[in-house]
């Protein structure tokens, strides 16, 4: 498996393939990564790995792993760069050196500092773009009447309705399986890493997964998926994503106007409403509250964008 991710004519050393490989074991088993988790830290690590190979002459085994040098992620740095590396995606692929090195230095009882210290290359965090709340419906209403077939559209409707009702990721609603149907009034959804949360379910997307569930041609049982595709099979997010794409386009809305957006629009229509920050976090399953806040400052931009207009000092 790890064989198939090395760049051509670059030999990683058995030992330094050994320690990745405990580090990834280590994330899925005791941490819970994702799948596509632990492949994203697989590409970082082996380009990583890869470039100090390549930067000495040599392949780098666990013990001269531990002397890396701060020069040496400078340099591994600036030739991500030069290459094209986005500084967001370059700041990932630290953050994942990172993350193994700390795990190689507990193993292996050395000092992480030179490569702990390496600072992440600044970068403006694109802040979400949360659709109108009539927007929002609109949406939901096009994407019901645009599809060719009836059931699509209502499957195309139930699951936009989930995102933007429940707050749902595009992969929680679709790794909603036929057991879940009827929806209960509250979702037990797992999230990224494992985490579980509760979700309340509203009664207009409980009945938009009761009209889809009804006009399927495909059997919904307890170990089958909920949402199907035209074909028979499990629902992917792309046949969602041109869903949105046309509706978005009927409607005029920017190409931010994702599926994602829709759960962007959840979190910060409930915050225009009042919302609790800490609930919102629970409802949403993010780890950390700073990731939430997020949010607000989309809610703060609006809230001065009325001031500037208003306030007679402004």
């Amino acid at each position: 498996m790890f064989e198939k991710h090395m760049p051509e004519g670059i030999a990683i050393s058995a030992g330094a393939r050994d320690a990745l490989q405990g580090w990834l074991a280590h994330l899925a088993a005791l941490d819970g990564a994702a799948d596509n988790t632990i492949e994203a830290y697989r590409t970082d690590v082996v380009s990583f790995l890869a470039f100090l190979s390549a930067h000495h002459g040599m392949s780098h085994g666990r013990a001269t792993l531990a002397r890396v040098s701060l020069s040496d992620m400078r340099a591994w740095m600036a030739s991500e760069r030069a290459g094209g590396l986005s500084a967001r995606s370059l700041a990932r692929a630290l953050s994942s050196v990172k993350g193994f090195y700390r795990w190689l230095s507990d193993q292996d009882d050395f000092d992480a500092s030179q490569v702990l210290m390496t600072r992440a290359p600044k970068y403006t965090k694109k802040l979400p773009r949360p659709v109108a709340p009539e927007a929002a419906t609109d949406v939901i209403s096009i994407a019901e009447t645009q599809a060719r077939d009836s059931w699509i559209g209502a499957r195309d409707a139930a699951v936009i309705t989930l995102l933007y009702g429940c707050g749902l990721r595009i992969s929680e609603a679709l790794g909603l399986t036929g057991g879940d149907h009827p929806l209960p009034d509250v979702l037990r959804i797992t999230g990224k890493g494992g985490k579980e949360r509760l979700v309340p379910v509203l009664p207009a997307a409980w009945q938009a997964v009761d009209i889809y569930a009804r006009l399927c041609p495909f059997p919904i049982e307890p170990d089958t998926p909920l949402f199907y595709g035209a074909r028979g099979g499990a629902l992917g997010p792309r046949a969602v994503q041109k869903a949105m794409e046309r509706a978005r386009l009927q409607l005029g809305l920017p190409a931010t106007a994702t599926p994602h957006a829709m759960r962007h629009s959840f979190a910060t229509h409930l915050l225009n409403a009042g919302g609790d920050l800490r609930a919102i976090q629970e409802l949403l399953g993010h780890a950390s509250l700073s990731t939430t806040q997020a949010y607000t400052a989309v809610d703060t931009a609006r809230l001065m964008e009325v001031y500037k207009k208003s306030h007679p000092r402004a």
